[in-house]
């Protein structure tokens, strides 16, 4: 089998948002996962990777204007190829943007890189409460911003009351419809919200992935503004997402998944796992990796003795746990009817698939509908 590809991750936010601070966060939170971080600051001095210095594996400064104007997709392939090398055992990367990059831009660059041993990982959005509407009348542009944004990090919550978060939320909502926001305070997400799931956990993993630190540990912390403060009960992270994990032995009907994934609910962000869609293709299982609008499937071949099943685990803020496993159970395969395979049923799902063969294609045939792996910005 192929190897696991790497998630890119790209965290963007106006200067002072706070995304060094969620950014070291994640360094000091990783549970043992190792972190590649592509730094970007916005000027001569590095002021960004001097902070991040030291508490990252692998670690890529790149000095002298956005990171958009700085690298073209070849360029951005060559740090990628350098960081997902098997021999560096990276987890995930983090592209850290400058204040002033143009996140739309930094998208487009990793998609028409399309580097094989990586995949996108979804644009993460940190905002600062307290700074929210003068940030808006300095930078309009934020709105479009929010509008491409996978995950949106209402940081620096502990600024303001409850009514002018509520607030804030909601003007969020305007141009970032279904986009899931995780408030925060000094940048303290889960970091599980951005590792990949790559299978389903067991029973005895799942406290795992809230770590033990952010779970029962209250210590002092720096925002980047020189503030620090406990944060209590409420400020733990399991009231942030929910995280849902679906397995079926039955295999999944390719129309019926790509109706679920078509109309997937306001607040899902990540879908990622394995689908088994039995005789529609046999030979392959498919990985699914789903980040905001972003859709990609990965055929390869069934390892020999492999249990077949689809294993899915799905993160998201305020979504119905429950209603999304009946969605699901929908989908898989339930009788002799189900089993008719129709030589069109696949082509919903190679449409997301980077090279489209298999099953009901031709060679050089064209399936219905645009041939797109992601819903690109």
């Amino acid at each position: 089998m192929s190897r696991q590809q790497i998630p890119v991750v790209v965290l963007t936010g106006f200067l002072g948002s706070g995304k060094t601070t969620l950014l070291n966060h994640l360094l000091r939170r990783r549970a043992g996962r190792r972190i590649a971080v592509v730094v970007n600051d916005f000027g001569a001095i590095e002021i960004d990777a001097l902070t991040v210095a030291g508490q990252v594996g692998s670690t890529v400064s790149l000095g002298n204007g956005c990171l958009c104007c700085a690298v073209d997709a070849s360029e951005l392939d060559s740090y990628l190829e350098r960081l997902s090398r098997p021999a560096a055992r990276i987890d995930i990367i983090v592209i850290e943007a400058s204040g002033l990059a143009e996140p739309q831009e930094l998208v487009r660059t990793l998609l028409a890189g399309d580097h094989p041993g990586t995949v996108y990982g979804g644009l993460v959005q940190v905002v600062d409460a307290a700074e929210f509407d003068a940030t808006r009348a300095r930078h309009p542009e934020i709105d479009r911003h929010l509008a491409i944004a996978d995950l949106v990090v209402l940081n620096k919550t502990d600024r303001v009351g409850e009514e002018e978060r509520l607030r804030v939320l909601a003007a969020i909502g305007g141009p970032a419809p279904g986009t899931p926001v995780i408030p925060a305070s000094y940048g303290r997400i889960d970091p599980e919200l951005l590792f990949d799931p790559a299978v389903v956990p067991a029973e005895e993993e799942k406290v795992r992935q809230l770590s033990f630190e952010d779970l029962y540990t209250h210590e002092l912390h720096e925002d980047g503004d020189g503030h620090g403060g406990h944060e209590g009960h409420d400020g733990h992270l399991h009231a942030r997402y929910e995280s849902v994990s679906y397995t079926a032995r039955a295999a999944t009907n390719p129309r019926r998944l790509m109706e679920f994934l078509d109309s997937r609910p306001e607040g899902l962000y990540r879908i990622k796992g394995f689908v088994d869609f039995g005789p529609f293709d046999p030979a392959n299982r498919y990985t699914l990796h789903a980040v905001g609008r972003f859709l990609r499937f990965r055929p390869e071949p069934w390892a020999r003795g492999e249990e077949r099943g689809t294993r899915l685990v799905l993160i998201g803020s305020g979504i119905d746990g429950d209603a999304l496993l009946k969605e699901l159970a929908v989908c898989e395969e339930t009788g002799p009817k189900d089993a008719r395979v129709d030589d069109r049923a696949m082509w919903g799902v190679l449409r997301y698939v980077p090279d489209v063969s298999g099953p009901g294609v031709e060679p050089g045939a064209e399936p219905e509908g645009p041939a797109t792996t992601a819903d690109t910005p």
